[in-house]
Protein backbone atom coordinates (compact mmCIF):
# COMPACT_ATOMS: atom_id res chain seq x y z
CA UNK A 1 0.00 0.00 0.00
CA UNK A 2 2.85 2.42 0.78
CA UNK A 3 4.42 1.80 -2.62
CA UNK A 4 1.12 2.65 -4.37
CA UNK A 5 0.79 5.80 -2.26
CA UNK A 6 4.35 6.82 -3.18
CA UNK A 7 3.76 6.22 -6.90
CA UNK A 8 0.46 8.13 -6.78
CA UNK A 9 2.14 11.08 -5.04
CA UNK A 10 5.06 11.01 -7.49
CA UNK A 11 2.61 10.90 -10.40
CA UNK A 12 0.67 13.90 -8.99
CA UNK A 13 3.85 15.94 -8.52
CA UNK A 14 4.99 15.15 -12.07
CA UNK A 15 1.58 16.16 -13.46
CA UNK A 16 1.68 19.51 -11.63
CA UNK A 17 5.29 20.11 -12.73
CA UNK A 18 4.62 19.47 -16.42
CA UNK A 19 1.32 21.38 -16.39
CA UNK A 20 3.13 24.40 -14.91
CA UNK A 21 5.85 24.19 -17.57
CA UNK A 22 3.25 23.91 -20.33
CA UNK A 23 1.38 27.00 -19.14
CA UNK A 24 4.65 28.91 -18.80
CA UNK A 25 5.43 28.20 -22.46
CA UNK A 26 2.05 29.66 -23.42
CA UNK A 27 3.04 33.09 -22.12
CA UNK A 28 3.51 35.96 -24.59
CA UNK A 29 7.20 35.10 -25.08
CA UNK A 30 6.05 31.76 -26.54
CA UNK A 31 3.51 33.56 -28.75
CA UNK A 32 5.97 34.75 -31.40
CA UNK A 33 5.72 34.21 -35.12
CA UNK A 34 8.22 34.86 -37.88
CA UNK A 35 6.96 36.78 -40.90
CA UNK A 36 8.50 38.44 -43.92
CA UNK A 37 7.98 42.19 -43.75
CA UNK A 38 7.37 44.27 -46.87
CA UNK A 39 7.33 47.98 -47.64
CA UNK A 40 4.13 49.37 -49.16
CA UNK A 41 5.92 49.22 -52.53
CA UNK A 42 6.26 45.44 -52.15
CA UNK A 43 9.99 45.36 -51.39
CA UNK A 44 11.09 42.70 -48.91
CA UNK A 45 12.40 44.14 -45.63
CA UNK A 46 13.48 40.75 -44.32
CA UNK A 47 12.24 38.26 -41.77
CA UNK A 48 11.30 39.39 -38.30
CA UNK A 49 9.93 37.63 -35.21
CA UNK A 50 6.98 39.42 -33.64
CA UNK A 51 4.50 38.76 -30.89
CA UNK A 52 1.12 37.67 -32.24
CA UNK A 53 -1.45 40.46 -32.34
CA UNK A 54 -4.28 39.97 -29.82
CA UNK A 55 -6.87 42.75 -29.64
CA UNK A 56 -9.84 40.62 -28.54
CA UNK A 57 -12.24 43.38 -27.33
CA UNK A 58 -10.79 46.02 -29.65
CA UNK A 59 -11.50 44.16 -32.90
CA UNK A 60 -15.20 45.05 -32.77
CA UNK A 61 -14.34 48.76 -32.36
CA UNK A 62 -11.77 49.01 -35.16
CA UNK A 63 -13.34 46.80 -37.84
CA UNK A 64 -16.56 47.25 -39.82
CA UNK A 65 -19.31 44.80 -38.79
CA UNK A 66 -18.73 42.76 -41.97
CA UNK A 67 -14.93 42.74 -41.58
CA UNK A 68 -15.35 41.63 -37.95
CA UNK A 69 -17.74 38.83 -38.93
CA UNK A 70 -15.40 37.63 -41.69
CA UNK A 71 -12.01 37.94 -39.96
CA UNK A 72 -12.87 37.17 -36.33
CA UNK A 73 -15.89 34.86 -36.72
CA UNK A 74 -14.84 33.06 -39.94
CA UNK A 75 -17.65 34.46 -42.04
CA UNK A 76 -17.75 35.05 -45.78
CA UNK A 77 -18.85 38.12 -47.71
CA UNK A 78 -21.31 37.55 -50.55
CA UNK A 79 -19.66 37.09 -53.94
CA UNK A 80 -19.45 40.26 -56.07
CA UNK A 81 -20.82 42.33 -53.14
CA UNK A 82 -17.79 44.29 -51.90
CA UNK A 83 -16.19 46.99 -54.06
CA UNK A 84 -12.57 46.18 -54.84
CA UNK A 85 -12.90 42.44 -55.46
CA UNK A 86 -12.04 43.09 -59.12
CA UNK A 87 -9.32 45.71 -58.55
CA UNK A 88 -6.58 45.69 -61.19
CA UNK A 89 -4.08 48.32 -60.01
CA UNK A 90 -0.55 47.44 -58.93
CA UNK A 91 -0.23 47.22 -55.18
CA UNK A 92 -0.03 45.24 -52.01
CA UNK A 93 -2.79 43.56 -50.01
CA UNK A 94 -2.37 43.78 -46.22
CA UNK A 95 -4.37 42.20 -43.40
CA UNK A 96 -7.14 44.60 -42.37
CA UNK A 97 -6.62 43.59 -38.72
CA UNK A 98 -2.84 43.77 -38.21
CA UNK A 99 -1.36 45.19 -41.46
CA UNK A 100 0.68 42.05 -42.24
CA UNK A 101 1.56 41.86 -45.96
CA UNK A 102 -0.45 39.03 -47.55
CA UNK A 103 -0.53 39.24 -51.35
CA UNK A 104 1.04 41.21 -54.19
CA UNK A 105 -1.20 42.29 -57.06
CA UNK A 106 1.22 40.63 -59.51
CA UNK A 107 -0.17 37.24 -58.40
CA UNK A 108 -3.83 38.32 -58.62
CA UNK A 109 -6.04 37.03 -61.41
CA UNK A 110 -9.69 37.13 -62.40
CA UNK A 111 -11.26 33.86 -61.23
CA UNK A 112 -14.85 34.91 -62.04
CA UNK A 113 -15.84 33.96 -58.47
CA UNK A 114 -16.63 37.43 -57.09
CA UNK A 115 -13.74 37.38 -54.63
CA UNK A 116 -10.14 38.51 -55.10
CA UNK A 117 -8.05 35.49 -56.15
CA UNK A 118 -4.28 35.02 -56.10
CA UNK A 119 -2.07 32.13 -57.18
CA UNK A 120 0.32 32.57 -54.22
CA UNK A 121 0.81 34.68 -51.08
CA UNK A 122 3.53 37.34 -50.97
CA UNK A 123 5.47 35.11 -48.54
CA UNK A 124 4.48 31.61 -47.43
CA UNK A 125 5.32 32.38 -43.79
CA UNK A 126 2.79 35.26 -43.67
CA UNK A 127 -0.24 32.99 -44.00
CA UNK A 128 -1.26 29.69 -42.44
CA UNK A 129 -3.39 26.94 -43.97
CA UNK A 130 -5.79 25.08 -41.67
CA UNK A 131 -8.13 22.19 -42.44
CA UNK A 132 -11.72 23.44 -42.34
CA UNK A 133 -14.47 20.83 -41.99
CA UNK A 134 -17.39 23.23 -41.61
CA UNK A 135 -20.41 23.02 -43.89
CA UNK A 136 -20.05 19.25 -44.31
CA UNK A 137 -17.00 19.42 -46.56
CA UNK A 138 -13.24 19.58 -46.18
CA UNK A 139 -11.57 22.79 -47.35
CA UNK A 140 -8.34 24.60 -46.56
CA UNK A 141 -8.83 27.83 -44.61
CA UNK A 142 -6.25 30.60 -44.98
CA UNK A 143 -5.43 32.73 -41.94
CA UNK A 144 -3.08 35.63 -41.27
CA UNK A 145 -0.25 34.12 -39.23
CA UNK A 146 0.27 37.34 -37.23
CA UNK A 147 -3.29 37.82 -35.88
CA UNK A 148 -5.19 34.63 -36.85
CA UNK A 149 -7.65 36.59 -39.02
CA UNK A 150 -9.75 34.40 -41.32
CA UNK A 151 -8.93 35.51 -44.88
CA UNK A 152 -10.64 32.93 -47.08
CA UNK A 153 -9.81 29.51 -48.53
CA UNK A 154 -7.28 28.03 -50.93
CA UNK A 155 -8.28 25.61 -53.69
CA UNK A 156 -6.28 23.57 -56.22
CA UNK A 157 -8.06 24.88 -59.33
CA UNK A 158 -5.91 27.95 -59.96
CA UNK A 159 -3.62 28.93 -62.83
CA UNK A 160 0.03 28.09 -63.41
CA UNK A 161 2.62 28.24 -62.00
CA UNK A 162 1.16 27.01 -58.67
CA UNK A 163 -2.25 25.69 -59.71
CA UNK A 164 -3.66 27.29 -56.55
CA UNK A 165 -6.52 29.74 -56.06
CA UNK A 166 -6.28 31.75 -52.87
CA UNK A 167 -9.90 32.92 -52.78
CA UNK A 168 -9.88 35.78 -50.25
CA UNK A 169 -12.57 37.97 -48.72
CA UNK A 170 -12.19 41.58 -49.91
CA UNK A 171 -13.01 42.98 -46.43
CA UNK A 172 -10.23 40.91 -44.85
CA UNK A 173 -7.59 42.91 -46.72
CA UNK A 174 -6.54 46.52 -47.14
CA UNK A 175 -5.20 47.47 -50.58
CA UNK A 176 -2.13 49.73 -50.74
CA UNK A 177 -1.43 51.06 -54.26
CA UNK A 178 2.18 51.02 -55.40
CA UNK A 179 3.81 54.41 -55.69
CA UNK A 180 3.96 55.89 -59.21
CA UNK A 181 7.65 56.84 -58.80
CA UNK A 182 8.94 53.22 -59.03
Amino acid sequence: MQRRQFLFTLSSVATVFFATRASASATPSGDKVTIMQFSDDGKSLGRVSLLKVHKDAEWRKVLSPLAYRVTREKGTERAFSVPGYNRHEAGLYRCVCCDNALFDSSTKYDSDTGWPSFWQPIAPENVRNITDRQLGMTRTEVQCVLCDAHLGHVFDDGPKPTGLRYCMNTVAMRFVPKSKKN
